[in-house]
């Protein structure tokens, strides 16, 4: 494969991208560490002239072929920053794959083995060297606020390009028998989760339905205009209230759907709902607000009320290992907040008087869905370049959508349907 140019790196979008980190001795001790955590992984490593950083990486020794274009920046990155130093070395060229495909196949075969890379002896060192969330990151508030605005005001036009028609940006449901095979049909997959959803909170004719995270304004649209509810739904973007706020209004439901810009902290009103519905919206809560968000769905619940929760989901000691950690997905995707354990969630819902009453798992349907939403970023790249992207978002974006697959691929995360009843 021929060299690919160098990137030219915008200082004052990607500061830490344009400067190369110099530090030699955590240079030699990263490869050393990765060549450890590569050794019974099946991912080819190669770098120029042949050489080989990894016991795995002998050419032609199958698996995904990890590219290290550059391997003095790629081991200073590392050694600097870990996995944070490890996505930047993506995103800056400094290593790379084939394609897309094959990123996401390479990510998966880590995520697989992700607690047994580093030498279980130095895992103690890791509370020592982790890098903790930004206060400016903390989700109160005033940082959720910020937090929403760094990732869902990008660009609505930008989102259109690569969600599916109903600008549903969620894992979808797929058919198990209608999309056994091939890609299945993205757009029928979200639609059947919102159903799912909504049927998980009894929304029907008449009900009062409080969303807690409007994304466009799908889930709100068809429960009021197929099922007959009003909806109050909150948003923190204001990107997202404008396109959701036109969406329901084409719809002819401005008397039905009000899209508010609001925290869920903040009081609704006097009126009590029949129906609490929130979708992917609980990863930005973090652990320490859980209780204040569980409290807030009961304190806005009328007797007899149904809450339907989609959550994306790990493992609980997984959570308790990453809860203070700060990341490559807190740096450049999703500022602030925390994947949940179901226990979490679970404690946090009792502790508010909710007790769970049905669960629904389908995290191979991520999967799915990211790995549709990656092939169509990619496919309508050029205008997402015209609307003003440059090269290192578009690595950015194919990194983030591609590692997230590969979570949900390995079984690393899940997603679940949480449904909760007053107790």
């Amino acid at each position: 494969m021929n060299q690919p140019p160098i990137l030219l790196i915008d200082a004052d979008r990607w500061p830490d991208l344009a400067r190369i980190p110099d530090h030699p001795v955590r240079a030699r001790i990263a490869r050393r560490l990765f060549t450890h955590a590569l050794k019974d992984v099946p991912v080819t490593v190669v770098a120029p002239n042949g050489l080989a950083l990894a016991g795995a990486g002998v050419p032609g020794g199958g698996g995904p072929v990890l590219r290290v274009r550059r391997p003095k920046e790629f081991l200073n990155r590392l050694g600097a920053d870990g996995l944070i130093g490890f996505g930047e070395a993506y995103q800056t060229g400094a290593w790379d794959t084939e394609n897309g495909d094959e990123l996401a196949a390479l990510l998966t075969e880590l995520a697989t083995r992700l607690e047994d890379l580093v030498p279980r002896p130095l895992h103690r060192l890791r509370r020592i060297q982790i890098r903790h969330l930004p206060g400016e990151q903390r989700p109160d508030r005033t940082g959720a606020r910020s937090n929403a605005h760094a990732h869902y005001d990008l660009s609505n036009d930008m989102f259109e390009l690569f969600l599916d028609p109903s600008m549903t940006y969620s894992s979808g449901l797929f058919d198990p028998v209608a999309d056994a095979d091939g890609p299945g049909d993205l757009h029928a997959a979200q639609l059947r989760k919102i159903d799912a959803v909504l049927d998980a909170a009894g929304v029907r004719k008449g009900t009062r339905l409080l969303e807690i995270g409007s994304g466009w304004g799908s889930l709100a649209i068809k429960a009021a205009g197929e099922r007959g509810a009003t909806v109050l739904s909150l948003t923190l973007s204001e990107e997202q209230q404008e396109l959701a706020r036109r969406r329901v209004a084409a719809a002819g439901l401005a008397d039905r759907v009000e899209i508010r810009l609001a925290d869920y902290r903040e009081p609704t009103g006097e009126q009590l709902f029949d129906a609490v519905a929130s979708v992917e919206m609980i990863e930005a809560v973090g652990r320490r607000f859980l209780p204040d968000y569980f409290q807030a769905i009961e304190a806005n619940l009328a007797p007899g009320g149904r809450v339907a929760i989609q959550a994306i989901t790990m493992a609980h000691h997984r959570m308790l290992a990453t809860q203070d950690s700060y990341s490559w997905m807190h740096k450049y995707v999703f500022p602030g907040g925390l994947i949940p354990s179901v226990a979490e969630t679970d404690s946090a819902a009792a502790t508010a008087g909710l007790r769970l009453v049905a669960r629904r798992d389908f995290g191979p349907d991520y999967a799915r869905t990211l790995r549709a939403w990656r092939h169509r970023f990619e496919d309508n790249w050029p205008r997402v370049a015209a609307l003003g992207f440059d090269e290192v978002f578009r690595r950015t974006w194919r990194f983030y959508l591609a590692y997230c697959e590969a979570g949900f691929a390995s079984g690393y995360l899940g997603v679940s349907q949480l449904t909760y009843v007053r107790r």
